[in-house]
């Protein structure tokens, strides 16, 4: 799936991926209004305005992004439906050819990550048959664990040719508390990258591998070192826009040969419409405003990388 991801980026020329992290406050009034007139004001009719607003800004994004990231918690929020919305709009994004990254930040002992790693990566045996519970592509992972929450994907990995992206260096203001502490002189975030770079040694596509990291856009020049220590990783980078992260802040994530990092934005693209700058959409186009977000993103990336 690494090369499918690769292959995708250059054909796009947009190395970004689109958090499809929607919560009700996003929701268009006339998008929630129709779902509830049809189901209620129930957890139901909260996943049914998820699903049509995803599927809405997918139809409009699909054929200028690779990839898109839907961040499970802001299903779970909405119960069983919630978790049914999440698999529609994996299953809608594989339809539309779009890698799915799905952010679940799942680790945890060996027996227990196997399950993870099998719910989110691989297939599970009912009987006679090998069914597939949701399907992504990718997945974020907690390594707090050590190997013995890594090991499970790693073999899930191989088995289906799919990838995970390791937390290493995260966007929020207090990451630092744990990431940054010095460990016999390092931080330990430049300890979990060499661990990164390890495991993917290990699970080695064409030019990448795939094992990935997750380093934020907030944190330019850890990044740049980073990049150094997991020369075979490709790098998921939150962070940018609302967070701060700026395309010329994001140079030092990729490689020379242009690849080796993927960009996401969340609220940014997927509620453009709320923003001054895509104001003149207004509410009833928030579609077109996601897009004309991903063009400007994709502009203010590819033009950093041009002139590094």
């Amino acid at each position: 799936m690494i090369q499918k991801l690769i292959a995708k980026i250059q054909k796009t020329n947009a190395p970004i991926v689109v958090g499809l992290d929607p919560m009700l406050n996003y929701i268009p009034e006339q998008i929630k209004a129709a779902a509830f007139a049809e189901f209620g004001e129930t957890l139901e009719g909260a996943a049914e305005a998820v699903w049509q607003y995803n599927k809405a800004i997918v139809d409009e994004v699909y054929d200028l992004i690779p990839a898109v990231k839907p961040q499970i918690a802001m299903y779970e929020q909405f119960g069983i439906p919630g978790l049914q919305a999440f698999k529609r709009t994996v299953d809608y994004c594989k339809e539309k050819d779009l890698v799915v990254i799905g952010d679940v930040k799942r680790g945890d002992i060996g027996s227990t990550s196997a399950a993870y790693a099998t719910a989110h990566l691989g297939q599970v045996q009912v009987g006679s048959q090998l069914l597939t519970p949701f399907g992504e592509d990718f997945a974020t992972v907690n390594p707090y664990l050590g190997s013995d929450g890594i090991k499970p994907f790693l073999e899930v990995c191989k088995e289906e040719k799919k990838g995970i992206f390791i937390l290493v260096k995260t966007s929020n203001p207090s990451s630092g508390e744990f990431q940054d502490r010095l460990i016999d002189g390092k931080p330990l975030y430049e300890l979990v990258g060499e661990k990164v770079a390890e495991w993917a040694d290990s699970c080695m596509g064409d030019q990448y591998s795939y094992v990935g990291a997750v380093v934020g856009a907030t944190y330019p020049e850890m990044g740049k070192t980073l990049r150094k220590i997991m020369p075979k990783s490709f790098i998921l980078v939150p962070g940018y826009g609302a967070q701060g992260g700026k395309g010329a802040d994001l140079v030092h994530f990729f490689n020379e040969d242009g690849l080796g990092a993927i960009v996401n934005s969340s609220r940014g693209i997927i509620a453009a419409y709320k923003q001054e700058k895509y104001a003149k959409f207004g509410a009833e186009h928030f579609a077109q405003a996601s897009r004309a977000a991903v063009e400007d993103m994709i502009a203010d990336i590819s033009g950093a990388l041009e002139n590094r």
